[in-house]
């Protein structure tokens, strides 16, 4: 906008002339032209008071402003204040290189640069007033005649407004040229940012209106980089506003004030009578559309705020942009935004260069303090206001300040930084604050890994906690405040985990048993310790890795468990216990405790919203008595409980989908109602050495996927061949538990038919004859029988029609029967350790799938005995070729191809060779090519020690 009298220091353009020759024509035409193309223009409006010397805000002005403008008129000479301010201006080029045009409106160029005419009569009369001070007159001649060398505008006997509208363009593309660096000092890597707005923007394109989203978390800096974009391309627009934060608006003073701010601002106007939305909408859709219009929107909210303000890009004029900032993708996406620029955090050079900017007022690190700038950069990890606030503080202090400052801003970081971090958390709903706050407390630090260190996926966890995850986590990333990488890993910005956890401390930060969540091993301690009622604590995760030696030398008192009556979460690793646990929450719907120190649960334990009990490594003798009815139980893991003798009563468990029972040495019975459990999906009993059950109990699960016996020697003996009691129980099972049974007699004749009676009871291949019974299993996808001194294995293992992974290695059968290839699922086979085996058949043929990515596998390591190795080799490169050819015919991703056969040495086709355990070789040709497929690596392999088992 011009100003008629201004106080502010800056402007965009200065205009000299003279009044009387032009202030009501060309002059007036000229600054309402600078007005609609909202160019800020310091125009002397003659209330100056004229002395001989230029006045503080004259100066201020000239001093301030970045083009200047001069309109040479007939008496311009003629007048010294004229004068005086071209010599200011001559001067203030000089010294910054700024812009100036000349317009010579009555005038021609010639008379301005040799003084004639007017020109010379003025000066003539100047060389006799002030004959006592003609250095003044030279340095007026002097800026007269450079100024007028200059290329400017001779607009005499040319359409006026034409004229005009060139100097305006001309004046917009110097402004558009130099704005950019006319913003605060402390603005890095701003000139790239906005170059890649101005192309998303597709400026060019004045034919179409575009709606562009800014978009990212808060903090960013997404408002600095539209206010700089915004100062360098508005004067290309007819009409323009920017809106600073319109849900502050909207919530504050409602959808009509936000529509009169906008066409105020837009159309130039002071003040505009809005009286309903109805009204406000006609007025934006009519005022609006036959203008060229530049929008910015800082901080919308919610989609409605910009629905009330009626803008539609068909209601703009062409090559119009409306700009939305929003730290929510949804409401971008929802609106119909034509593209979003995802402002991300500074990387590390220009964090650097900012915060040295900040902290030393210098582009370089001062010497002696580069350690600990690195640390301070490491905290702030890009965020530009933590940087501006962190590095401010630190100014003008030594390195011990820094380092106290820095240890401090861990412990308690910077409200100024935190408030506005709060900003998103707070606009969530109350799901999505808890999502967000169990992400904080247990996702970003690998506390929820297995005993196998596989993650456990968080979507799962919060299923659990009744809190709709796939929605949840969704929002969560649509309004910036987490992501993911490439392996799916959330990805959270350190000063928002600093954030959530200061949100579940902030009501009692020095009483952790106030809180909702514990993550802390010493924050545990401290509750333990203390022993009272902790009714706020529903969620518990402790992962002691990093430190598990230092903490199982210590024991904690396990009593205040009992006195967390609200506790849904419970996740101890590497945490020693000690005393009696006479209560658990039944509130609990996750538990994992390895290492559990007690010899079964608490007698009062009823949570029947468990879904998943995991105790690995635990002292359970038995894990409870009688029967439990726990409806929701899906997973039940106690592997590796050395001291686990027998399992209980589950028919209370209906929905259970997972029993993990492997490295249970000194397991005997598993109660028969496990043949009750019609949705039990996965059942590992490897390495169950010591466990005898008649197998008739498990016929009935009839939607078993995953099957693992290996090591299973005791699984079927001649002794329970017999017709005993357990038999004779599971004839009396409720038919209503749904097993599907075998009549006693025939199982007993099914397995004794091939058994030798041995006085010592010795070990006999029975567990072979399970195979043909198998099929009753019509899902299986694993069967693991491997180390189970298989003598042989029968044809009817061709019916496994949905078998992918076969493990039969460490047993000693000599030959594979050739129904093998008629398992067209099967995409790995285990032979290894199979030191009788003298034969390979023939391989099934690989079948194209849809919706998985191809794996597949064939190992025969340790399998001296093979013989007509030719011929396997033969075969098993013609397998693997199939393989390739049926993964090129669809389109799914290639994961890995193991193959371990009996060799020598490594072919000669492997290009890069190397004795040793490893070797090197440059990707980047690979890379490069367009047609590779992956990499073929080979290693020979020696086997030193004959196996019992293979963990």
């Amino acid at each position: 906008m011009a100003c008629s009298s201004s106080h502010a220091k800056n402007f965009d353009v200065f205009v000299s002339f003279r009044g009387l020759d032009t202030r009501n024509s060309f002059t007036d035409h000229l600054f309402a032209a600078l007005q609609r193309k909202g160019i800020v223009a310091f125009r002397d409006n003659q209330n100056i008071n004229k002395g001989e010397l230029l006045e503080p805000e004259l100066l201020q002005a000239i001093e301030g402003s970045h083009v200047f403008i001069v309109v040479f008129s007939k008496d311009y000479a003629s007048s010294t204040w004229c004068l005086k301010e071209l010599r200011k201006i001559f001067d203030r080029v000089e010294e910054t290189g700024r812009s100036v045009l000349p317009i010579f409106y009555d005038v021609t160029p010639s008379e301005v640069r040799k003084q004639s005419g007017k020109f010379g009569k003025a000066f003539a009369e100047y060389e006799e007033r002030f004959k006592d001070d003609l250095e003044m007159v030279n340095k007026w001649r002097k800026a007269l005649k450079a100024i007028g060398n200059r290329s400017g505008w001779d607009v005499q006997n040319k359409p006026e407004h034409e004229e005009i509208e060139k100097i305006v363009e001309e004046v917009m593309n110097l402004l558009g040229h130099n704005q950019i660096w006319s913003f605060s000092g402390d603005l890095v890597d701003m000139d790239s940012r906005v170059k890649q707005l101005e192309e998303l923007l597709d400026l060019s394109a004045n034919d179409v209106v575009r709606v562009v989203g800014i978009w990212g978390m808060s903090g960013v800096g997404k408002t600095t980089l539209v206010t700089a974009l915004f100062g360098k391309i508005s004067p290309q627009y007819d009409a323009r506003c920017f809106i600073d934060d319109l849900n502050k608006y909207c919530g504050d003073f409602g959808a009509t004030s936000a529509q009169k701010q906008l066409l105020c601002q837009a159309l130039n106007q002071g003040n505009m009578e809005i009286h309903n939305l109805s009204h406000g909408t006609m007025l934006v859709r009519t005022r609006l559309r036959r203008l060229k219009t530049l929008i910015v929107l800082d901080n919308v909210d919610q989609v409605e705020q910009l629905e009330n303000l009626a803008l539609h890009p068909e209601y703009l004029g062409e090559g119009s942009r409306i700009i939305i900032i929003s730290k929510n993708m949804h409401i971008l996406k929802n609106y119909g935004v034509y593209k979003v620029y995802n402002v991300q955090l500074l990387k590390k050079d220009k964090a650097l260069q900012l915060l040295c900017k900040k902290a030393f007022k210098s582009d370089d690190i001062e010497k002696g303090y580069e350690e600990v700038t690195y640390d301070v950069l490491k905290y702030v990890n890009g965020l530009p206001l933590a940087i501006k606030v962190l590095g401010s503080f630190l100014f003008d202090r030594d390195v011990f300040e820094w380092r106290s400052a820095l240890t401090r801003m861990k412990e308690n970081p910077s409200k100024d930084i935190m408030d506005v971090l709060r900003i998103s958390f707070d606009g969530l709903e109350t799901m999505e604050k808890e999502i967000f706050l169990d992400i904080v407390c247990f996702f970003l630090s690998g506390q929820f890994q297995d005993y196998d260190r596989r993650s456990i996926p968080p979507e799962k966890i919060l299923g659990y906690r009744g809190f709709y995850p796939k929605i949840g986590m969704k929002v969560l990333v649509e309004k910036s405040l987490i992501s993911f990488d490439r392996y799916s890993n959330i990805q959270m910005h350190d000063l928002l985990k600093e954030l959530g956890k200061i949100i579940v401390r902030e009501k009692a930060p020095k009483q952790p048993r106030k809180w909702s969540r514990l993550w802390d091993y010493k924050d545990l301690q401290k509750v333990m310790i203390e022993n009272k009622e902790a009714k706020n604590l529903e969620a518990i995760c402790i992962c002691n890795e990093k430190y598990q030696d230092e903490f199982l030398q210590q024991t904690m008192k396990v009593d205040a468990l009992s006195k967390m009556i609200h506790l849904k979460l419970l996740m101890l690793k590497n945490v020693n216990f000690s005393g009696i646990l006479n209560y658990l929450s039944n509130e609990l719907r996750y538990l994992y405790w390895d290492n559990y120190p007690f010899l079964s649960m608490p007698s009062s334990f009823h949570p029947d919203q468990l879904v998943e009990l995991i105790l690995p490594y635990s002292n359970i003798k038995q894990l409870w008595k009688d029967t439990k009815h726990l409806p929701n139980l899906k997973d039940l893991d106690l592997s590796h409980s050395q001291n686990l003798i027998e399992m209980p009563d589950l028919s209370g468990v209906p929905h259970l989908r997972n029993l993990n029972l492997q490295g249970c040495t000194k397991i005997v019975r598993i109660d028969p109602s496990i043949g009750t459990l019609r949705e039990l999906d996965s059942l590992n009993l490897r390495n169950c050495i010591n466990l005898f059950l008649n197998l008739n109990i498990i016929f009935g699960l009839s939607s078993l996927t995953v099957l693992n016996l290996s090591g299973c020697s005791k699984l079927l003996t001649n002794r329970l061949l017999q017709k005993p009691r357990e038999t004779e129980h599971m004839e009396k099972i409720d038919e209503n538990r749904s097993s599907i049974q075998l009549s006693t007699s025939s199982v007993y004749e099914m397995l004794m038919l091939p058994f030798y009676i041995f006085s010592s009871w010795k070990q006999v291949d029975s567990l072979g004859l399970l195979v043909p019974y198998l099929s009753r299993f019509p899902r299986l996808f694993v069967l693991d029988l491997s180390f189970c001194n298989l003598l042989q294995i029968p044809d009817a293992i061709g019916n496994l029609h949905s078998l992918v992974i076969l493990n039969l290695g460490g047993n000693k059968f000599v030959i594979l029967p050739n129904t093998i290839k008629q398992l067209s699922e099967l995409r790995s086979l285990n032979l290894e350790h199979c030191k009788q085996l003298k034969y390979l058949p023939e391989l099934p043929t690989p079948k194209k799938r849809k919706n998985h990515k191809y794996y597949g596998g064939l190992n025969t390591f340790n399998c001296p005995n093979l013989s007509e190795m030719e011929l396997i080799y033969r075969m098993v490169f013609s397998w693997m070729t199939q393989i390739f050819e049926v993964h090129w015919q669809s389109s799914l991703s290639f994961n890995r191809l193991d193959i371990v056969i009996p060799g020598t040495e490594i072919p000669r086709w492997f290009s890069k060779q190397n004795e040793g355990d490893s070797i090197s070789m440059d990707p980047s040709p690979l890379m490069e090519d367009p047609n590779w497929i992956g990499v073929a690596c080979c290693a020979l392999l020696v086997a030193h020690h004959d196996p019992s088992n293979i963990e």
